[in-house]
Formats: structure tokens, sequence, C-alpha cells
């Protein structure tokens, strides 16, 4: 069966290259192209406009309210038309909302029961943080995998969405074992790479398919855990071997790790040149029906 996504559309420049990204990694999937309406329901421009013709501040709310719904169904469909030709079964999923738009595309998520969140990061890196940003609010509160592409992608990095091999993030925990879960399940016809920072343990590895062991590729070496160190290395490996994708999962084989690992997924998202997917620790295989 196909994989159903969320994908978070404004009709920026990031969205609509997420769009194209997602359509590259995960061909053939269907997609609910969501635009959330929100307060003040129309631009600022059209305010303007609107705000001589109206008689009161009813009428006044009643046309913006108007004129905006009709923004959003275009800006909506405009992202719907990208999936489309892009290869995906896309249809629009116009959302109003008051606020918290990543928990409203979480939610979503949900009920649609998609596979997987998609979003553009919208220049996360760099002078921009992703604290307080609507992906970042997706990030925490999804229960799906929530894949995030960055913008601008180079052209060697765009060329490997196609054919590139999958990274998972690997330690030996939980957390590492459900990332590799949704790097099979997700990503079936990919190459999967496992990607070991060595602080000095040594983690399981984990079985294949056919009952072989899986042994991680150690990307760097050291004493003591460093938030920063374990997603730099990731972003490096991913460069390193050309990689389409990026997955880590959210909980570490720790008490101390766990509480440092939030950083490492949200480290790698934002230092990435890649798309990166962050999986929950919660997050279990779809039963196949």
């Amino acid at each position: 069966m196909p994989l159903n996504a969320i994908v978070g559309y404004d009709g920026s420049p990031g969205a609509s290259a997420a769009i194209d990204a997602g359509a590259l990694l995960f061909p053939g999937a269907h997609g609910w192209i969501t635009y959330l309406w929100v307060p003040p329901f129309a631009s600022d421009k059209v305010r303007r406009r609107l705000r001589p013709l109206a008689r009161d501040a009813n009428e006044l709310i009643e046309m913006v309210e108007r004129e905006g719904e009709r923004e959003a169904q275009r800006v909506v469909s405009m992202g719907v038309t990208l999936a489309r030709a892009a290869g995906w079964d896309a249809e629009p999923l116009l959302t109003r909302t008051w606020g918290a738009e990543g928990l409203r595309i979480a939610q979503a998520a949900e009920e649609v029961q998609a596979d997987f969140v998609l979003a553009g990061s919208r220049g996360l890196g760099g002078t921009q943080s992703v604290l307080g940003s609507v992906a970042d609010m997706v990030l925490h509160y999804s229960a799906q995998p929530v894949v995030v592409v960055p913008h601008p992608m180079l052209t060697a990095e765009y060329e490997a969405l196609s054919h590139g091999p999958v990274l998972v993030g690997w330690d030996g925990s939980a957390g590492a074992e459900t990332a590799l879960a949704a790097a099979r399940r997700l990503c079936p016809e990919r190459d999967v790479l496992l990607i070991f920072v060595d602080d000095g343990t040594a983690p399981g590895s984990p079985v294949d398919a056919a009952g072989g062991e899986i042994r991680p590729l150690t990307v760097a070496r050291g004493r003591g855990f460093h938030a920063r160190a374990v997603s730099d290395a990731l972003v490096a490996a991913a460069h390193d071997h050309d990689a389409a994708l990026v997955i880590v999962g959210t909980h570490g084989h720790s008490a101390a790790r766990e509480a440092l690992v939030g950083s490492v997924a949200t480290g790698t998202v934002h230092h990435a040149h890649r798309p990166v997917m962050v999986v929950p620790g919660a997050w279990e295989v779809p039963a196949t029906p």
C-alpha cells in the first residue's frame, strides 16, 4: 500500500521544495496538503483594501474571513498541484485554527492516520533558531515520524534524494531500534547504513530481515557524550555517503542520554543539509491490513 503523508504547506519556496523532495524520497505516496488558516485570516494587503468597504466592524470581520478563506484555498490548491505534478496522489486539507500550528499539524496527522509528516525547514539553520518554529512544534508533538527538508539544497544533495542510502543514527537503544524500524517500513527499497558515534561503549548490532547481523559503521571516536558532536558526526556522515535521508530516534540508551538525545535530534535537523526524519520513541510500525 502507498504511504500516507501530511504535508505542512504555506506557499513558501521552502514548503514547495519539501513537496518536491518528499516525492523523490517517497514515490507514489498519498499526500494531504495541509494549509493552516489562522488569524487574522487574510493578508495585510487584503485587510487594508477591505477596511473602507465595510460598514461596521462585524461586516469587516465577515469580509476578511471570506476573502481569507479564498486566499487559503488558493494556497492549498497550489500545493496540491505541485504534489500531483511530482507524482503523488494528493488532496487538500484546509484547516482553520486559532494558533499552535505545529500542534494542529500533529493532530491532523493522527486524524488521517498518516505514516509521516513532511515539513520544510524554512531556513532553520544559521541565525534562525529552530526553537519556537512550526517545525519544532511538530517535532515535539507528533506521534508520527517527521521529515524536515532543508532549503535550499545543493544540486548533489538534491540528486541523492532519488537514489541515495538512508542513514540511521545507531547507539543500540530502543530509540535507535525504532528509527531502524521506521527506515525499513518507510524506505523499504533503500540501502540502510547505521551510523554509530563512538563514545567508548559498544552498542549491540541489529538483525536484518534474513537473520544476519548488521554492523554499524563507526564514524567518530572519543570519550564522553556531547549532543552537538553526535549531530555533527551524523551530518558529516550523510555528506560522505551521499545520503538521501538521515533518520534519528528521540531516546538514548541511558538516563543521562535521554536528557540529551532531544538535542541530538534537534541539532541534526538544525544543521543537516539533507532531509532528516525524527522518529518518536513511542512510534510503532503500523499493522499490515
